[in-house]
């Protein structure tokens, strides 16, 4: 599998298994030991999914060595100061029964609680500081943010020490976010792309399905397709071992030129939500 260089040199796999809305439990676990049968290496699981603790266990049970595989975990937005971060972080590792992960994330930058005047920008900057932390004690690889736009960005460098390696949004066709991720390459960030397949209409879309018919591949191979060739690391996500195994057969074909701009330009139902108007 190809892997993508961040700008501390760690290397990360383009292609990772998202786990949100994985129940823990049953349906976790069997996700995760069927992607990682499959060939995944990359794992991506957050606080807030509440099911850390049976990701960590198929990691475990599998077998495989932890230093081949890239595990994501990202702070919640209760965790508001350096100790609540900190506090929070150790619970995760106890979870995922490791001593490291290998990327944490600021999982959105402005809780529901703190978007009353600059409340948000100092917030963020102690939560900011556990990740450093972190980071310098090598309990995490690497460090960055998730749903961030350009101006929480640009208030976060002001004061960090370590700047964010990677920021995680939804990127799909007729989602592209041009400018944020042209703004966050230039700032040496690798884009990570969450509900790579969209909102659910896209599987039905004209433009897809006649890309199916051209390629005589699957709906979701040509959206994960779209993704790796600009340069994101897409994290489908799936509880059926032979969609998780369907999506990893991505590397054997390239779309065109002219099939990404069409992908690009797509009227689609999917829009990252403004991480300002969300309830959390």
């Amino acid at each position: 599998m190809k892997e993508l260089t961040l700008n501390n040199g760690v290397k990360i796999p383009q292609l990772g298994f998202g786990t949100w809305k994985l129940e823990d439990g049953k349906e976790a676990y069997e996700a995760v030991e069927a992607a990682l049968k499959a060939g995944y290496r990359h794992i991506d699981t957050a606080q807030v999914y509440q099911n850390e603790r049976s990701v960590g266990q198929a990691i475990k049970d599998s077998g495989i060595d932890r230093n081949d595989l890239f595990v994501t975990t990202k702070s919640w937005n209760t965790h508001q100061t350096y100790d609540d971060v900190m506090a929070a972080f150790e619970e995760s590792l106890e979870k995922l029964q490791m001593d490291y992960v290998d990327l944490f994330l600021l999982h959105w930058p402005t809780p529901v609680d703190t978007r009353q005047g600059d409340a948000w920008k100092e917030i963020n900057a102690e939560r900011w500081r556990a990740l450093e932390e972190l980071y310098r004690s090598n309990k995490v690889r690497a460090i960055g943010i998730s749903n961030f736009m350009e101006k929480h960005i640009e208030v976060l460098n002001a004061t960090a020490t370590v700047k964010p390696m990677v920021n995680q949004v939804l990127l799909a066709p007729g989602e592209t976010q041009s400018d944020l991720v042209a703004y966050c390459q230039e700032q040496g960030m690798v884009m990570e792309a969450y509900s790579p397949f969209g909102s659910g209409d896209l599987f039905s879309h004209p433009e897809i399905e006649k890309l199916t018919e051209k390629y005589h591949k699957s709906a979701s191979q040509i959206m994960l397709r779209w993704s790796l060739q600009h340069d994101f690391v897409p994290l489908p996500r799936s509880s059926n071992p032979a969609h998780i195994q369907d999506n990893l057969n991505v590397f054997d074909f390239e779309l065109s030129v002219e099939d990404m701009k069409h992908l690009d330009e797509l009227v689609s139902e999917t829009k990252q939500r403004d991480p300002e108007s969300v309830d959390f």
